[in-house]
């Protein structure tokens, strides 16, 4: 068996969802930027109860979420994991929201690959907003303060073992900084496939460089996800 994680915004869909949701909308002056050193999820809360003061419904913003393209190649390599889904289990972590993740997956058909979802939780309130919420609170500096994905990956293994679930590997399919920190608890048996040219790539090559062999796990960059798909497939082989 193979754990497989992906990142959502920029992994498995081609744009950050937070930036889909806003595009063509206009904001104020005070949320259009979003917050140099302040909280993100924070500024995504107040941008979503803008939006709903301005009546902008939760079925408006599902349509925005399943409309959102996936990423080159990503739908080749959900197919390559149905066909083999008794090999792999998924889990998906994110700094994006439960909401919009749900809503695209289902839309894609992939939904039920997944065994679970680690997001910001988001909610429709009473007055019929969506609202969103930080997902945990840690002690990682690296990471932004409502989640570090490196603790929620490394309790998840814990969790697993306690089932008596051992990975023979671990793959990681990313693209953000916030994905470079939990790539580097992967062991050298294990692979993580960063997006070309996107930060998470960037870090792992400046982790290379300056400390050679301090990212233990095999580097595998992808500007299609089939090229991910080719290498499980080869690995299966």
């Amino acid at each position: 068996r193979f754990l497989l994680v992906f990142d959502f915004d920029e992994t498995i869909v081609d744009e950050n969802s937070d930036d889909s949701v806003v595009r063509g909308r206009a904001l104020p002056e005070a949320l259009r930027q979003s917050p140099r050193g302040g909280s993100y999820n924070e500024h995504m809360q107040r941008v979503l109860a803008f939006l709903g003061e301005q009546g902008v419904r939760p079925a408006d913003f599902r349509a925005v979420y399943e409309n959102i393209p996936l990423s080159p190649g990503m739908a080749e390599l959900f197919q390559f994991l149905s066909k083999h889904h008794e090999l792999f289990e998924l889990v998906l972590i994110s700094d994006a929201n439960t909401f919009g993740i749900e809503a695209k997956l289902r839309a894609a058909g992939v939904h039920s690959l997944f065994r679970k979802i680690f997001s910001n939780p988001a909610s429709v309130d009473r007055r019929g907003f969506l609202t969103l919420g930080p997902y945990h609170s840690h002690k990682c500096l690296e990471c932004p303060a409502n989640m570090c994905k490196r603790k929620i990956l490394s309790e998840y293994l814990a969790e697993r073992a306690r089932e008596d679930v051992e990975f023979q590997r671990v793959f990681y399919v990313g693209d953000g900084a916030n994905d470079f920190c939990p790539s580097g608890t992967l062991t050298a048996a294990d692979v993580a496939f960063p997006r070309k040219g996107y930060p998470m790539h960037r870090l792992i090559q400046e982790s290379q460089e300056k400390q050679p062999g301090a990212f233990q796990a095999a580097v595998v960059p992808w500007e299609s996800a089939a090229e991910v798909a080719r290498y499980l497939q080869e690995l299966l082989r």
